[in-house]
């Protein structure tokens, strides 16, 4: 273990402490040569493997992502096709779109969105889409018949969460160069948004764990 982890390790707060408090403690020890992400991990009291069960959602947080996001947009609709990339989409195309994923067998893109109309024809690339969590879907809401608004929230910070195998959710929310409330801005909007994805099968206690954490940085853990 580095002696600077080590370190951190005992001076950071035992028990759970304020969201608040967990944010400004992170921010202060991320001192790795580049600029680290703060993240927020959340454990959740559900049973991953039942599907009422399932965790996911959208979260648009106040200050925007800590990294660009890259947007493609499938649609037909040539008009449509230029309002999106007016609206700064990265990769906008129809069905000349999809001939070209199939070929190369990837697409340049974090985040696909889609008009309804296309949506049939993407089933054609959906074994290139689905294994990089690319497939448009409308929990995340990356479909609807107006791309051009979908596209100024992603880039605006909108960001879908889904939690994993073992029930955790994780959230990027900022990078430590941030100043400190635009952090806890985001940390707060991405819990609320946690918890108003709870299930309706969900018993007990919700927010099992939620910790602060940086990427070369111990975890803090937050009272929720």
């Amino acid at each position: 273990m580095p002696k600077r982890y080590g370190a951190l390790t005992k001076e950071k707060p035992s028990a759970p402490v304020a969201l608040p408090e967990a944010v400004s403690f992170v921010r202060k020890h991320a001192n790795a040569k580049f600029d680290e992400t703060i993240d927020l991990h959340a454990h959740l009291g559900v049973e991953p493997e039942k599907s009422d069960q399932a965790v996911r959602g959208t979260v648009l947080l106040p200050h925007g992502t800590p990294s660009s996001v890259r947007v493609a947009v499938f649609t037909n609709d040539r008009a449509l096709q230029a309002a999106a990339k007016a609206a700064g989409a990265d990769i906008v195309g129809g069905e000349e779109l999809i001939e070209q994923v199939k070929t190369n067998g990837k697409l340049d893109a974090d985040v696909a969105v889609a008009t309804p109309d296309a949506m049939k024809d993407l089933a054609t690339i959906a074994k290139v889409l689905g294994p990089k969590g690319l497939m448009p879907n409308p929990k995340s809401g990356t479909i609807g018949p107006d791309p051009t608004k979908i596209v100024r929230e992603l880039k605006g910070g909108k960001t879908a969460f889904k939690m994993d195998d073992s029930g955790n959710v994780h959230l990027a929310v900022g990078k430590a160069s941030w100043p400190e409330e635009k952090l806890l801005a985001n940390a707060r909007a991405a819990l609320d948004a946690l918890r108003q994805a709870r299930p309706a099968a969900a018993k007990g206690e919700f927010l099992k764990s939620v910790t602060v954490t940086s990427t070369m940085g111990v975890g803090v853990r937050v009272k929720v």
